[in-house]
């Protein structure tokens, strides 16, 4: 039989589009892995799995990721559809940004369930002790973050030694994604940890570029934590500029709006000392801090600033992981914990 002209253009334009699409998942699949680590995880000298990063999205929706992006000079909220009825003219937005619910929220049922709470039973390589008083071990919820320098991970062991949260490495740059995300992400999210993702920002690139591939590679998934922005100053580091106080804010605003506009959640802002010296200290004050303090208790290291998490060893060492791993905890009580679950998932 034989087919029509229309027929065969459109059959031809479908070949076309899947050898394309084909070609974007096996170049994905074939970017080496990130040179890039946080300071506080040292390379482990353990082969590191190999593993498939994973399909990426469809050409559609990388097209609809860059329908949304925005100038950089312009704020999220102005592209926000209206709340009022009638005609087309948009009125400000008045409910948060971070309150806006994702198309696929968490059914009720789920949020009203509290997850049950881990005791720590972590041990530290290179205990510190913080004092009595301020001992992370006071605290009631301890969590981990991974990357693939932690190898192969036995999530059920790991929560049960107290990892009642992970942050998974997802990507840093524009074109880096840790090879264990994706296996991670699944593995944590069958074992029941709550888990969230992190991207190290590469300071020679553009912000915009390094939103669009987080969220290109790290799901918008019901009942995730909200998005880490990891910002240091890293001496192994690839990339030496060391931008202004003025440019680190401007970068940063113009990521963490893009992925506060897409997830429906106010990132969380990972940083260091000397960092957070130069560039963060009296800045960004509606945001939630993770602080890295692993010789110090927080208030003396980040004076006057509030914070969610506290990354308060490096060296951690835990069954269901060979090697180390970094520990942190959550300021405040279950209850706490139980509550701040409930008004940042969705």
């Amino acid at each position: 039989m034989r087919l029509s002209a229309v027929s065969t253009i459109l059959l031809a334009c479908l070949t076309i589009s899947g050898c394309a699409a084909r070609g974007e998942r096996e170049a994905a699949q074939a970017s080496p892995p990130s040179k890039e680590t946080t300071s506080s995880i040292a390379k482990s000298n353990r082969p590191v799995p190999s593993v498939e990063i994973g399909e990426t999205v469809s050409r559609v929706e990388q097209q609809q990721a860059l329908a949304v992006a925005m100038p950089t000079d312009v704020r999220p909220e102005a592209f926000l559809p209206s709340e009022q009825g009638g005609d087309d003219t948009p009125v400000p937005l008045q409910r948060p940004l971070a309150m806006l619910a994702p198309s696929n929220p968490m059914p009720r049922a789920m949020r009203q369930q509290p997850m049950q709470i881990y005791s720590h039973r972590f041990r530290d390589a290179k205990p510190i002790n913080f004092g009595s008083s301020t001992s992370p071990r006071k605290l009631a919820v301890h969590g981990v973050d991974v990357s693939r320098w932690q190898g192969e991970i036995d999530w059920d062991t790991l929560r049960t030694q107290g990892a009642n949260f992970v942050y998974i490495k997802a990507t840093d740059g524009g074109d880096h994604l840790d090879p264990m995300f994706r296996k991670n992400w699944r593995a944590a999210q069958q074992a029941g940890l709550k888990h969230g993702a992190y991207h190290f920002f590469y300071w020679c690139r553009t912000a915009g570029e390094q939103a669009d591939w987080f969220i290109r590679n790290v799901p918008k998934e019901a009942g995730a934590l909200p998005p880490v922005i990891d910002v240091e100053w890293n001496g192994e580091s690839s990339c030496k500029r060391r931008p202004s106080r003025e440019q680190v804010l401007a970068k940063m605003q113009v990521f963490m709006d893009k992925l506060e506009k897409h997830y429906g959640q106010r990132p969380i802002v990972y940083t260091a000392p000397d960092f957070y010296r130069d560039n963060l200290s009296g800045e960004l004050l509606d945001y939630p801090f993770w602080l890295r303090a692993v010789a110090q208790h927080p208030s003396k290291v980040y004076p006057g600033r509030k914070w969610l998490f506290w990354q308060y060893s490096g060296s951690g060492v835990s069954h269901g992981v060979e090697g180390r791993i970094d520990l942190n905890a959550f300021h405040g009580s279950e209850q706490d914990w139980h509550n701040w679950v409930a008004s940042s998932v969705h």
